[in-house]
Formats: C-alpha cells, sequence, structure tokens
C-alpha cells in the first residue's frame, strides 16, 4: 500500500516556506505521493452545488483564496527528488488543451518522471464563466477529447488531431514526457460518466469518498464503486482490476496514550492497530494509494506542526502495521 497526502492550497500553510517543509518531510517519512487541488479564482456569488458537502457549499468560496496548481508543483518539484507529484484533480476544462499538455510535459521532465496527471471534470460554473473556457454543459465532452489531445502529442511523432473542440496538424511537439508512453492518468469523480472516463482513458481511478450521490468513504461503499467500474471496463474491452486505485479518505485521527478509539469506517479514526486494520480491508478491494485528510488541510489551518505530526504519527506508527 502506497500512501499520499494533500498540500495545502490556501491559508497560511499554502505559504511557500509552508509548503516546502511538509513536501520535504513527507518524503522523508516515505511517502509516495502528494496531491494538490485545482482552482483559478473564487466566485464571489455562487450557485453550483458541491457534490462533497451535504450543504452542498463548497469550504473554500468563503475566502476567494488559492493558489494555482501547476506552478505549485513545478515549484515543488524543485524542492524534491523522489516523491510524486499529483494533480488532484486538473479540471481538464479550464486551460487550452495544447498549452497544458507542453506544461505537464514539461513538468515530468523537470521532476525526471514524477508527474501524476489527476484529471476531472468541475463543477464550479461560475468559475468556468470567469475563465471564459468552452461551455460548461459540455464539459463531460470536452474532458474526454482533451485527455485524447494530451495523449496524442506525449506520444506520437507527428500528432495531429481533428476533434470537435480541438484541431491540429503539422506540428513539432517536443520534448516528449519522460515517462513512457506517458504520465499515469488518474481519473477523479464517482458518477456514471467519470466511472466510464476512468475505464475508456484512464490509468487509474481516483474517487473522493464524501461524495453526497456515490458515495465511497468506506469499503463497502467503494466495492459498490469497482463494481460499477469493472463493468465499465468491461464494455471499453478492459480487463477487470486494470487500473490503479486511489482512495481519498475522509479523515485521520490516530488515538494514543489510552484516549478513546474512533468508529465506524468513513475516516481513519482508532488505535494504530484500528487503522492498520481498516487499511487492510481496502488494500484487499485492490486499492494501490490512499490519501488521509490530515488536519494541517482543514480550513484555513495555521498550524504546520498538526499536519506534520499527523503525518509522522501514520508514517510511524500505522504504516509499518500494514
Amino acid at each position: 500500500m502506497n500512501f499520499g497526502f494533500m498540500l495545502p492550497s490556501r491559508g497560511p500553510l499554502s505559504q511557500p516556506e509552508n509548503l516546502s517543509v511538509i513536501a520535504k518531510r513527507g518524503e522523508e517519512l516515505g511517502y509516495s505521493f502528494m496531491m494538490f487541488p485545482d482552482h483559478i479564482v473564487m466566485p464571489r456569488d455562487v450557485s453550483s452545488r458541491y457534490p462533497y458537502t451535504n450543504s452542498g457549499v463548497f469550504p473554500g468560496t468563503d475566502t476567494g483564496e488559492t493558489m494555482e496548481q501547476l506552478t505549485t508543483l513545478a515549484f515543488l518539484a524543485g524542492q524534491t527528488s523522489t516523491i510524486r507529484l499529483v494533480t488532484s484533480v486538473m479540471v481538464v476544462p479550464h486551460r487550452s488543451p495544447v498549452a497544458t499538455a507542453k506544461v505537464l510535459s514539461t513538468l515530468d521532465i523537470l521532476s525526471r518522471g514524477r508527474l501524476t496527471v489527476g484529471v476531472g471534470t468541475g463543477w464550479l460554473e461560475e468559475e468556468f464563466q470567469a475563465l471564459e473556457t468552452k461551455p460548461f454543459a459540455q464539459r463531460g465532452a470536452i474532458t474526454d477529447e482533451y485527455i485524447q489531445v494530451f495523449k496524442e502529442l506525449w506520444t506520437s511523432e507527428s500528432p495531429e488531431f481533428d476533434g470537435e473542440f480541438c484541431r491540429f496538424s503539422n506540428i513539432d511537439f517536443e520534448p516528449k514526457p519522460v515517462q513512457k508512453p506517458h504520465p499515469p492518468i488518474w481519473v477523479g469523480g464517482e458518477g456514471r460518466r467519470a466511472i466510464r472516463r476512468a475505464a475508456r482513458f484512464g490509468d487509474g481511478w481516483q474517487p473522493l469518498g464524501n461524495n453526497s450521490t456515490f458515495p465511497t468513504g468506506t469499503a463497502e461503499e467503494l466495492a459498490v464503486g469497482l463494481t460499477r467500474l469493472d463493468a465499465e471496463l468491461e464494455r471499453a474491452g478492459r480487463p477487470a482490476g486494470a487500473l490503479e486505485i486511489t482512495s481519498r479518505m475522509l479523515g485521520y485521527d490516530l488515538k494514543k496514550n489510552g484516549e478513546a478509539s474512533g468508529s465506524g469506517h468513513a475516516a481513519f479514526a482508532g488505535t494504530a492497530d484500528e487503522i492498520a486494520s481498516e487499511v487492510r480491508r481496502f488494500q484487499d478491494l485492490g486499492v494501490s494509494n490512499l490519501v488521509p485528510s490530515f488536519h494541517g488541510v482543514a480550513l484555513m489551518a495555521e498550524s504546520r506542526e498538526a499536519m506534520l505530526n499527523d503525518m509522522e504519527d501514520l508514517a510511524n506508527e500505522v504504516m509499518p502495521k500494514v
């Protein structure tokens, strides 16, 4: 089992000195990857429903603050040497596909082959409007096409494409990414179209546990999602279990020194033995990567120490028991 963590994208911990310390410490502790989310602007008036809270309200809209994803990961690529860099997720329709393919290829080169491209369609219509992107209502079809554009540019010696949203020919796209045939593509999302996208175009699937419509936070819920994924893989002509599975969990709370154990399966909560046991339940489902929600990534958290303590406890007390 590989473990990763989400980096803070806003608040005091998103400042460069804190991001650098967190990233370097994660690498030292043996974490396999670190993730960074994607927003470019935060509209002041939002009516779009966020799918990962019961209220439908995105917790980041109250401050309007967000660091840009690809720039931040490029900065951290220069601060680290082994830990993988994951876009989680990159909202694919937000950026020109050809320019984005170049940025991602460059990031893979500069990091010496450490990039994983997590992709999604986005949910915030008002942000699409501010960025003057392709129509929000077509974001699924746009995402599918742009993924194919990325692969064409990353793998073809004479790339060309003639799609509904993107066309090019008679160009060179060099240098190619370090990873062959291309950086892994992990598709995010839990709904029917997202799972179909993962089956058709992905190297991996990364659900977020607290989708209010398609929850995957418990082992039982995730098993349902994996059954749906295997059915879509069969339709796509790919074998069941073909994708790398990354589960974004709902929390982390290690109980030590006689504290009362946690309850329920929706979070990493309890003693080290209890958390390790829960990890093994996900491992038995075929999950390769787990991402707990450390305290430092909570809303505008100010305590770097709290996040580092969580990271150290998981690495030192839980990982060896898995």
